[in-house]
């Protein structure tokens, strides 16, 4: 947790007004969280710290490129980011950080630590699914994607057109009572 002083802010030191804080992520940030889902990092972080009297408002904006195993393919892809997140931070009696976009912090205190923040917005703004581009528009040529197009089941191409105008002759009366008025 020692090269995480870098993410962290002595706000009582800051005058009033905005503050710009930049950060670049690398993969060696994400050690320290012992994350491993990607291959390499790229991002830039801007944090935009506004200083109020009795609040503090932060302002992440991140964008840049992840390397990622797709999900269906095995193979690597480069999946681009553009997040944003919004933390108020207000003084009270205890900390509590039960809300997500509100942080209560003692009012004994004089700095905070936003390489959490960073970390989950890096990777909370990661899909849920990883698939490579050319899964999608069918440019990735891949021994898994013929190996999963022989076993998949063929499809039905051809179905039977339903016939919209037949009925079933118990209904014929039924409908005869809607329209008898």
């Amino acid at each position: 947790m020692k090269d995480l002083k870098l993410f962290t802010i002595q706000y009582v030191g800051l005058k009033e007004g905005e503050h710009r804080f930049d950060y670049k992520i690398d993969r060696a940030f994400f050690e320290h969280f012992d994350y491993e889902d990607f291959n390499d990092i790229d991002v830039n972080v801007v944090l935009t710290f506004v200083k109020k009297s009795t609040l503090m408002e932060l302002d992440f904006k991140a964008t840049g490129v992840v390397n990622l195993d797709c999900d269906v393919t095995n193979e690597p892809y480069d999946e681009p980011i553009d997040a944003s997140y919004e933390l108020v931070v207000k003084f009270g009696q205890e900390r509590n950080d039960d809300f997500e976009d509100i942080l209560i912090l003692p009012y004994g205190e004089y700095e905070i630590n936003v390489g959490h923040y960073i970390y989950e917005l890096l990777v909370l703004s990661l899909p849920n699914k990883r698939v490579h581009p050319g899964v999608a528009d069918g440019t990735l040529k891949s021994e898994i994607l013929d190996k999963l197009e022989a076993m998949s089941i063929p499809s039905q191409k051809e179905e039977e057109p339903i016939d919209k105008t037949e009925t079933d002759p118990r209904w014929d009366s039924l409908k005869k009572l809607l329209t008898d008025k």
